[in-house]
């Protein structure tokens, strides 16, 4: 197995997990509705006026990062731009609509697309970004609401399997050991699991958890969006997997072993594996003894399957000078910029161009990458990500609970905001 120490690899930022959060705008409650917004591009509004680009920032080296790309852009072009590093995005998102003046781009989390698009906040803009077709296009589906594709994907990760190199060799299991599937990890977390240190450990909720449904050939909500689906034989049969090996042993939640998250568990050598995304690379920087590999996650019974995670360039409804913010979008997220990105802080381009570039240069990393291929996007209904929430809630007494039970009671709530 390659060894690479944790501070080889590369730090990650700019992507927000945002299945919990619940804006504003996007309301409360499983029967919550809104005014519906218009999904039509339309023509874009034009000005002299400066833009403001909002932006969530992991840390100095991103902000730095999209301020030096939008200042090189604004030199070229001529228009006046300044970037508002927001210490908290949601909230100031959230107030700034609210008082009739929004960032023209921003940050926006796909399960904050529907919110913001039913009440008219967003612009539809993404048919007319000259690159579109350059998209992933499980990307493209994460930001399309409605039937229009509303904002370009700016960046993504794929959960996958991080495996502690050093209780690897310790418990000995070499290359021909790295599991293909569910079998194959519950042998080798048995084998793992010593002491203090489980086999496998990651976040309790649907974020974690989810991979193994997609991997059962389940999901919460049809591909199209138009039906619940959580209480599916698939989603039964994987959840049902994970809670046999929380019972015995060699699985455990980050929570249960005194970690805040499966990187932290991870970097303590509380688990010697862990699902995450290429988040946790920057994070495990303050763990200079661990070495880590990244794998694909098993197969399970109906194949490949993985969550993905993305942000898309937000653009408002109200942004006077919208042809300019488009403009400053496409050039943002060209294959050149996007490498520029990750090189500074980590992110995964959205745009296939970039891919072969982007897997040369990182190839410990490449697995993140693969997994676009057969991965998930988190639902992005309006209300979905409040019944999330308290799925989450429910996955935290998995162990001893009813699974039927719990995807009962999700597919409930579900069913009163799909559709």
């Amino acid at each position: 197995m390659k060894r690479h120490t944790a501070r080889t690899l590369l730090a990650a930022g700019g992507l927000a997990i945002a299945t919990t959060l619940a804006l504003t705008a996007c309301g409360q409650g499983f029967n919550d509705t809104s005014p519906s917004g218009s999904g039509d591009a339309g023509e874009l509004t034009s000005s002299d006026k400066a833009l403001t680009v909002m932006i969530g920032s992991s840390g100095d080296a991103e902000t730095k990062a999209v301020q030096d790309a939008v200042a090189a852009w604004s030199r070229e072009s001529g228009v006046d731009a300044s970037v508002v590093a927001a210490t908290d995005l949601a909230q100031q998102l959230s107030q700034g609509f609210a008082a009739g003046s929004p960032p023209d781009l921003f940050y926006l989390g796909s399960d904050q697309l529907a919110g913001y698009a039913e009440n008219g906040s967003l612009k539809a803009y993404g048919d007319l970004l000259s690159n579109k077709d350059d998209f992933y296009p499980s990307l493209v589906k994460n930001f399309t609401y409605d039937g229009s594709f509303y904002c370009a994907p700016k960046d993504f990760s794929t959960l996958q399997l991080v495996i502690n190199e050093n209780l690897w060799t310790a418990a000995g299991l070499t290359d021909a050991d790295v599991p293909t599937t569910w079998d194959q990890l519950a042998d080798v977390a048995a084998k793992l699991t010593s002491g203090t240190t489980k086999g496998l450990v990651f976040g309790g909720e649907y974020a974690r958890l989810g991979a193994f449904m997609a991997q059962a050939g389940g999901r919460l909500v049809s591909e199209d969006g138009t039906k619940a689906e959580a209480n599916s034989d698939a989603n039964v049969e994987a959840l049902t997997y994970v809670q046999q090996h929380l019972q015995d042993g060699t699985f455990a939640y980050a929570s249960d072993v005194g970690a805040g998250w499966g990187g932290e568990a991870f970097g303590k050598q509380l688990g010697a594996m862990t699902i995450e995304g290429n988040w946790i690379t920057g994070a495990l920087g303050d763990y200079p003894d661990v070495t880590a590999q990244v794998v694909e996650l098993p197969a399970g019974p109906a194949g490949k399957g993985t969550l993905q995670f993305t942000n898309c360039w937000g653009m408002a409804a109200d942004s006077p000078n919208q042809k300019a913010a488009l403009d400053l979008v496409q050039y943002l997220t060209t294959a050149d910029q996007q490498l520029a990105f990750s090189k500074a802080f980590g992110p995964m381009p959205s745009v296939q161009s970039a891919a072969d570039q982007w897997k040369s240069d990182n190839p410990e990393l490449v697995p993140f990458l693969t997994g676009a291929d057969y991965a998930q996007g988190v639902p992005t209904n309006k209300g979905a990500a409040d019944v999330i929430t308290d799925f989450n809630a429910q996955l935290e007494s998995l162990k001893t609970g009813d699974v039927k039970a719990i995807l009962d009671s999700v597919q409930t709530n579900l069913e009163a905001v799909v559709g």
